[in-house]
């Protein structure tokens, strides 16, 4: 068996320096976002996304991160599954990115607010038929009795739209996580990364600072 205390990657690809970032974060990452696609990278809007209850009991999952804008970064739910009742709870949320070709994460760490039905309407209706209906069919998070019932569950709901346009769940939609700290790491050699932390000030500003590895 591998000693998996002994498993080691040395990282020497890029550098990051706090003379080179822009003076905002979501510029900056954005610069980020056109690199780590052009590198095409598999399933590159692939996130963490780590909630808590209101009794400090942490939960963390992948999703896909739909849109990011100055507003901050979308994603899409269920909003009675176990990440919506603790948003629910605590609407606060940390994302965390890992791009291990260009041996780059982003973590960022903001306050979550439902998006409106408008925008929910549109990207549920933008989505594939088939998940469409899922999204419609599955008690997401809820204990279910089997694979099979799931997907009569499945078959019920598309024989019920097969003329007709899916209903949006009301308790399916999206959330925006604004962000008050982002911080931008870059693997280095000798385990010497550079870690470019923003912090949202009162006045509205961004204070950039380097953070020791």
């Amino acid at each position: 068996m591998q000693d998996i205390a002994a498993i080691r990657k040395h990282y020497s690809q890029k550098t990051l320096s706090e003379n080179d970032v822009a003076a905002d974060p979501i510029q900056q990452f954005g610069r980020w976002w056109e690199e780590a696609v052009s590198a095409e990278i598999e399933e590159v809007n692939a996130m963490t996304l780590a909630t808590a209850s209101l009794d400090a009991v942490p939960s963390a999952r992948i999703v896909l991160l739909k849109g990011f804008s100055t507003e901050g970064f979308i994603f899409f739910t269920n909003y009675n599954s176990y990440k919506g009742r603790q948003l629910a709870e605590n609407p606060k949320a940390c994302l965390v990115f890992f791009w291990k070709e260009l041996e780059r994460q982003v973590r960022i760490i903001g306050l979550v607010g439902k998006l409106g039905a408008d925008e929910n309407d549109k990207y549920f209706h933008s989505r594939p038929l088939d998940s469409q209906v899922g999204a419609a069919a599955s008690p997401q998070s809820e204990v279910i009795q089997s694979r099979h019932w799931l997907e009569e569950q499945f078959r019920r709901v598309e024989q019920e739209v097969r003329e007709n346009q899916v209903q949006r769940p009301l308790h399916w939609g999206g959330y925006r996580v604004r962000p008050v700290i982002i911080e931008f790491w870059q693997g280095r050699l000798s385990r010497l990364h550079d870690r470019i932390q923003y912090t949202l000030e009162d006045s509205g500003r961004w204070k950039i600072e380097r953070l020791a590895p």
